[in-house]
């Protein structure tokens, strides 16, 4: 994967694409660790991919719209699979998914994580089904990382931060749109309990992101356990860390449409 005359190949911008939307900005430098070793795996100087992640910042939209302005240099092969690769993510992110689990460990396969903390671990998966493609698990993995990761790994509503209890909880759900299915704007980290409500419709957000009970929900109030878990957060916004871009308007304003909230 070793590119020619410091150009980079489609293959190594797939990987920076998939990296880009899982780590924060604020860790695009050389003293990350695990960027320094996915640089010097592809052949590259140590710098080379915090460098090639800032030069994607300035291309991106949601990133500018926060008054930032990333690296400027990037290339026009930079800009084409920026393009390229948010028009297609269905297919372009299990590619990129596995062409970074190769590079880490030689099996394009491989379930790995990235978390917050930048390091890749390779995770245990049980049974999967036999209808979920490869291609399926793959986009699976990237969406559950990227979102819990722009959360910082904490459930936006309780901040709750044990990952194993943490769902990337999609807002237009994957059966009903699958041109949204791996945005990563299109999900909310949540803890399984806020996450079963919010995809029952007992909980949304409003369009200043603070939390909505349900009518139905609210008549539960009187129980000290639900008082506990979503009363006491009623009307509070989500935590969204400062350089999360969080979730799209228009698809909090379908979850609050298709539920009647």
């Amino acid at each position: 994967m070793t590119a020619k005359k410091d150009q980079w190949t489609r293959d190594q911008l797939l990987i920076a694409l998939n990296l880009y939307h899982k780590v924060a900005f604020g860790k695009f430098h050389n003293k990350n660790k695990m960027l320094v070793d996915i640089s010097q795996r592809m052949g590259r100087k140590p710098s080379a991919l915090p460098m090639k992640l800032s030069n994607l910042a300035s291309i991106d939209p949601e990133f500018r719209n926060t008054g930032r302005k990333g690296l400027e240099g990037a290339s026009e092969f930079d800009r084409a699979m920026w393009e390229e690769y948010h028009a297609n993510l269905n297919e372009l992110v299990p590619e990129g998914e596995a062409l970074l689990a190769e590079l880490m460990t030689g099996d394009p396969e491989a379930p790995i994580e990235v978390q917050p903390d930048g390091k890749v671990l390779r995770v245990p998966e049980g049974p999967t089904e036999g209808a979920a493609s490869v291609k399926v698990r793959r986009g699976q993995r990237y969406f559950r990382q990227a979102v819990l990761n722009a959360y910082k790994g904490r459930c936006a509503v309780t901040g709750l931060g044990i990952r194993d209890l943490l769902v990337a909880s999609h807002i237009v759900p994957w059966s009903t749109a699958e041109q949204h299915r791996l945005d990563p704007q299109n999900g909310i980290a949540l803890n399984a309990l806020h996450d079963k409500a919010f995809d029952r419709g007992l909980i949304t957000f409003d369009t200043d992101l603070r939390l909505v009970c349900s009518k139905a929900l609210k008549e539960h109030f009187s129980d000290a356990t639900v008082s506990q878990s979503f009363k006491a957060y009623e009307g509070q916004p989500l935590a969204l860390p400062a350089e999360a871009a969080g979730p799209k308007p228009e698809y909090l304003e379908w979850h609050r449409q298709h539920h009647h909230l």
